[in-house]
């Protein structure tokens, strides 16, 4: 009978570091399998929340403009991406924007008037959860907009991205792509997490029911508004942690920096999580 070693006090006083506890697991051949992936994400995560900042203070110095953009179906992991964003950026330079529904007054508006006054300014980098995409998607499948109102925002919205891309906005829209099954999953853990709860609306009730009525008007929505100057990049999010790791990597990728040759951990997205939309792989998005 072959007994393993175990952890002991003395051990956990002299680690000081999570690499070092990594080492000294497998020093022990302990099967900690959860753990280990753990400390591996946190890791990892902190190792691309360093780039963060050094992107940060890039966008700064040079008073660039940059909106990154989360859409996806509800329980995709929007909020939980973007808090590990703007966990460590300076909030003096970095913002969210989640607006709530319109007022009757934005309602008389042009559509796109309430998130004019959202967008970057000079040195500035804004996440959206949520965007004027809630139109292509969520208005039309829920009966919140016209038919007119919905046609006429496909015709607008690549001419709208069109003048700030001309203006030198930089957009990244992310659509967090997510199963059927593990939006019930995520729906369930909410009901059932009281911390939680708050997140389940009326709305997302109807995210299952309505599934299909989604997909359709997401691929429209595809068709209508992917660019060559404001693509979509789909994100696959059934892994939430896979999803969050990538996403950094994916905006990291897009900018050169000073210090990113110094970087402690790969750059380059994983392609079998991210990717550009294509008209050929339309069915196989969720």
């Amino acid at each position: 009978m072959i007994i393993k070693e175990k952890l002991t006090a003395e051990d956990f006083e002299n680690i000081k570091s999570n690499q070092e506890l990594l080492a000294k697991i497998k020093e022990k051949d302990i099967s900690y399998d959860k753990v280990i992936d753990a400390l591996s994400y946190n890791n990892e995560l902190r190792l691309l929340q360093i780039e963060l900042v050094k992107l940060q203070r890039h966008i700064s110095n040079e008073n660039m403009r940059v909106a990154v953009i989360f859409e996806g179906r509800d329980a995709a992991g929007k909020g939980g991406n973007i808090r590990r964003f703007m966990e460590h950026l300076n909030p003096r330079s970095s913002r969210l924007v989640a607006l709530n529904k319109p007022t009757e007054i934005e309602k008389g508006q042009w559509y796109f008037q309430r998130y004019i006054k959202e967008l970057p300014n000079p040195g500035e980098i804004v996440f959206f959860d949520r965007s004027w995409y809630n139109r292509a998607v969520v208005e039309p499948v829920m009966d919140f907009c016209t038919d007119k109102q919905y046609k006429d925002f496909l015709v607008q919205v690549p001419e709208f991205e069109h003048m700030m891309y001309e203006d030198g906005v930089v957009i990244i829209k992310f659509w967090l792509s997510i199963t059927k099954e593990e939006q019930l999953k995520r729906f369930e853990g909410r009901k059932e997490n009281e911390l939680k709860r708050w997140k389940f609306s009326p709305v997302d009730k109807q995210g299952q029911i309505l599934w299909d009525k989604y997909t359709h008007y997401k691929s429209e929505m595809f068709s209508k508004t992917h660019t060559t100057y404001s693509p979509w990049i789909i994100i696959k999010t059934n892994d939430k942690r896979s999803a969050r790791l990538e996403s950094m990597r994916q905006v990291l990728s897009q900018f050169y920096y000073e210090g990113k040759s110094e970087a402690g951990t790969v750059l380059t997205p994983d392609p079998n999580v991210v990717m550009r939309y294509f008209r050929s792989n339309i069915h196989q998005i969720d």
